[in-house]
């Protein structure tokens, strides 16, 4: 292995994994050769930290054990050829010097190409090498648990060894998340750093600027559980996510002005803070005091920046808001500021683990799914059932995990408990309706932290 390689991706083996046997066996199907190496990037969730990674802040996820593979093999030519284990989604078959990235359509080789084309830009690649990749995911699609970073990730990955490439995991992110963009959908940095920087039975606090990673040892007495409330959310296919990433931007904006700051320098509510020198409770009362709970107009926002309603439209707004009309800055600036609190008392609970931690967790939990439900807005009748249900038969916290309005919750289960509860849910939530006992295998699971990114060789 090439001594290079200091982050640890690359793992030799003897004998493939039976997983990684059978898709060894389907590619030999489909292309007619032997694959050259194979690559791995996990799901995850999110255990507290909902939509503050792009206003700045520190999140809590971990790596699941659901994740995205490919089976690779650099070719002569420089084509891409992406095929999945799924017969649902069709072949792509694209030039390697001409990526082209549909906005429009968030088909699932646009995002194996958004992590392409990230790596063939930092890199400055003229020549990029070509490749026949067969791709299988056990992520349920469009649940929050991060099946489109994480095939981002495993592109980027796949991309780098193809070419011959060295990268850290904190550049792998951070050039991950960028390239995640070229879809559309204007996120913060948790997933590609989760998907890179996870480890093996702990949880990780990630904090940007710079991107860093801390270990967060959960608490041993309870059990996270996922529950998919089987209402897909694809936040690229919608303008729900990149709306709130606009009101945070645009509150950033009215706060910084009217505390004096240059307002159009000031990029993420984290930046407010900073430079004001507050504490996150002290932002909560500047909030109070600078807005109104009232959604703002355009006319109103262009008034408060002094600014025209181009220039709003051209500078500030996304390709996907332009045509919004109203914004809650209040409620989001209150979500952001209080959530971003909740996730340092739950890693200094997690740390100096008091006698009645797993309660004083799942009370954070809790209130950050009452912020999402209430000032963030992004839950969705199925998961409000779903958390309600879990609650009622035993979790100590529950609350949606990822983008919202739709996909998965968490909850925080005691082991004692984890059975009966896993029983009681099944049968509340998802025996009652025939699609969701369809589902219901991959719907409803305990998980444990798990481990980041990794490239597969034989030996």
């Amino acid at each position: 292995l090439p001594a290079f390689y200091p982050n640890t991706f690359i793992i030799k083996v003897s004998n493939l994994p039976f997983r990684l046997l059978k898709l060894k066996e389907m590619f030999v199907s489909k292309f007619g050769s032997v694959p050259k190496f194979y690559v791995r990037a996990p799901g995850r969730v999110n255990l507290i930290g909902e939509h503050i990674d792009y206003c700045g802040y520190a999140v809590l996820p971990m790596a699941i054990e659901q994740d995205i593979l490919i089976a690779v093999e650099p070719v002569k030519t420089q084509v891409v050829h992406l095929a999945n284990t799924n017969p649902s989604y069709q072949d792509f078959i694209i030039s390697a010097n001409n990526i082209d990235i549909n906005k429009t359509k968030p088909l699932w080789h646009n995002y194996f190409l958004c992590g392409l084309k990230g790596i063939q830009e930092h890199f400055g690649l003229n020549n990029p090498t070509g490749m026949n990749c067969l791709l299988d995911g056990t992520i349920p699609p469009s649940s929050g648990l991060s099946s489109s970073s994480a095939l981002v990730c495993c592109a980027g990955l796949v991309t780098l060894r193809a070419n011959g490439k060295t990268l850290s995991k904190v550049e792998l992110a951070e050039i991950c998340t960028k390239s995640e963009h070229y879809i559309g959908t204007e996120g913060g940095g948790m997933d590609q750093s989760i998907s890179f920087l996870a480890e093996e039975g702990t949880a990780k606090l990630i904090e940007f600027s710079p991107l860093r990673a801390t270990d967060v040892r959960l608490p041993s007495g309870a059990a996270f559980v996922i529950a998919n409330s089987c209402v897909e959310m694809n936040k690229a296919a919608t303008s729900h996510y990149n709306i709130r990433v606009v009101e945070c931007r645009l509150a950033t904006k009215l706060l910084s002005k009217s505390k004096g700051l240059d307002w159009k320098k000031m990029l993420k509510l984290q930046d407010v803070q900073v430079r004001l020198g507050v504490s996150l409770e002290e932002m909560l009362t500047i909030v109070e005091e600078v807005f109104h709970p009232e959604p703002y107009s355009t006319e109103e926002i262009c008034k408060c920046l002094g600014i025209s309603l181009e220039e709003l439209r051209t500078q500030i707004l996304s390709q996907n808001t332009q045509d919004v009309s109203t914004f809650k800055l209040y409620q989001r600036a209150k979500h952001v500021y209080s959530e971003a609190a909740r996730v340092l008392e739950f890693k200094k609970i997690c740390s100096e683990a008091p006698a009645n931690a797993i309660q004083l967790l799942g009370d954070l939990m809790n209130q950050s799914y009452i912020s999402c439900k209430e000032m963030y807005e992004c839950s969705c009748p199925e998961l409000d059932r779903l958390v309600d249900i879990c609650l009622q038969f035993g979790a100590i916290g529950s609350r949606l995990t990822g983008a919202g309005w739709g996909g998965c919750t968490v909850s925080m289960v005691p082991t004692d408990k984890l059975n009966n509860f896993l029983k009681n849910v099944e049968k509340a939530y998802y025996q009652p309706n025939v699609q969701k006992l369809a589902l219901e295998n991959n719907s409803l699971f305990a998980t444990k932290p798990g481990r980041g990114a990794l490239v597969f060789v034989e030996a």
